[in-house]
């Protein structure tokens, strides 16, 4: 069983004529060629009542679509409507486990999810059964990387406080160094994770003339692209050490959760801002509001938290130096689009790559 880290995109034409329903296929000997036909119209399960048009098109023809309509998910609708299907399309982050694959049966082909990170999913009991496993990483590089920029600006330069200051009227612009930020060029940027959104982030950071990219990561990324973006392997404690903005792009897992604690916060410099776009449980909570509380860091710009959202009596919204959105935000309508139709046409690829 393979986990698919990019998108099928070279599978796009042929994923477009795949035929569900009847489906068949051409296979080519040496010396003969046979076309087989299975016969059979396939289920695809959508686990969201909001899929946009795109991803229901490349199926809807040929396949018998199953629609979740509840939301929130309703758990006992989902596991009613599973059960039989040959594929399912994962549009939440509802714990997809033995339960659902239970509920599902033997006969279940492929899954494919719509987003990049696959935390909510019982990985090791998906492999155990052999069902390919699609997610949608690299669609939203671009969306994700514009919107770390954003925060890394906003929480530098002070802007969730300055709005503050106007709501309140307490805005003291007499003083020369009133709301003075950090500012990103000649900085040292960190990066907890370097992948294709990491390395999305640093190439727009190039232009604002930051002096060094240091990341940190298991392995070593190609040595052109640490010399097209001005980066540096190191270990962690030296990027914590040396950094000025430090950026979490890493996926959760077994390792990386709660890796920025109190130990952690204490090696940083006390101008530095942390930006996570990764996922909320990488931060101890507890620990980074107490970090920010007592200046031992500058400033926090948050797209994950642990929930999401965050309670609107959560401590960490009460500090002025946090700025946090929803992990909702890296979505437009077009973007949305891009997402479905891709974890449409995973779905599509496993289930013809089932027949071969």
């Amino acid at each position: 069983m393979a986990i698919k880290s990019q998108l099928l995109l070279s599978l796009l034409v042929l994923a477009l004529s795949i035929t569900c329903n009847n489906a068949s296929f051409v296979r080519r000997g040496k010396n003969h060629t046979q076309t087989m036909s299975t016969g059979k119209a396939y289920k695809v399960l959508i686990t969201h009542p909001e899929v946009p048009q795109e991803g229901i098109d490349l199926l809807k023809e040929n396949c018998e679509l199953i629609q979740v309509q509840s939301l929130p998910t309703n758990r006992a609708e989902l596991l009613q409507k599973i059960r039989g299907v040959d594929g399912v399309l994962w549009g939440g982050h509802e714990a997809l486990n033995a339960e659902v694959l239970d509920a599902a049966g033997p006969q279940l082909k492929s899954i494919s999810t719509m987003s990049a990170g696959i935390d909510y999913v019982d990985v090791p009991e998906v492999k155990k059964r052999k069902i390919p496993l699609g997610h949608t990483p690299t669609v939203l590089n671009t969306a994700v990387a514009d919107l770390a920029v954003g925060l890394l600006i906003a929480a530098g330069r002070r802007f969730h406080e300055g709005r503050r200051k106007i709501e309140t009227d307490n805005w003291e612009n007499y003083h020369l160094n009133w709301m003075l930020g950090q500012d990103i060029r000649d900085s040292i940027v960190g990066f907890y994770g370097f992948g294709g959104i990491g390395q999305a982030i640093a190439k727009r950071l190039s232009g604002f003339d930051i002096d060094q990219v240091l990341y940190t990561t298991r392995r070593r990324v190609h040595k052109e692209i640490e010399q097209e973006l001005n980066a540096k392997k190191v270990d962690f404690d030296t990027l914590l050490a040396q950094s000025d903005f430090v950026v979490i792009a890493s996926p959760l897992t077994a390792d990386t959760q709660g890796v920025f604690n109190t130990t952690a916060f204490n090696k940083m410099k006390e101008t530095a801002v942390l930006v996570n776009i990764g996922r909320g449980k990488i931060v101890n909570q507890d620990d980074l509001y107490e970090a920010l509380k007592s200046n031992k860091i500058f400033a926090a710009g948050l797209d994950v938290t642990d929930p999401e959202p965050l309670s609107a009596k959560d401590k960490l919204l009460s500090l002025d130096n946090v700025g946090e959105l929803s992990n909702e935000n890296n979505f437009r309508l077009l973007l949305a689009g891009e997402v479905f139709r891709a974890f449409a046409i995973n779905i599509q690829s496993y289930l013809w790559s089932s027949l071969l």
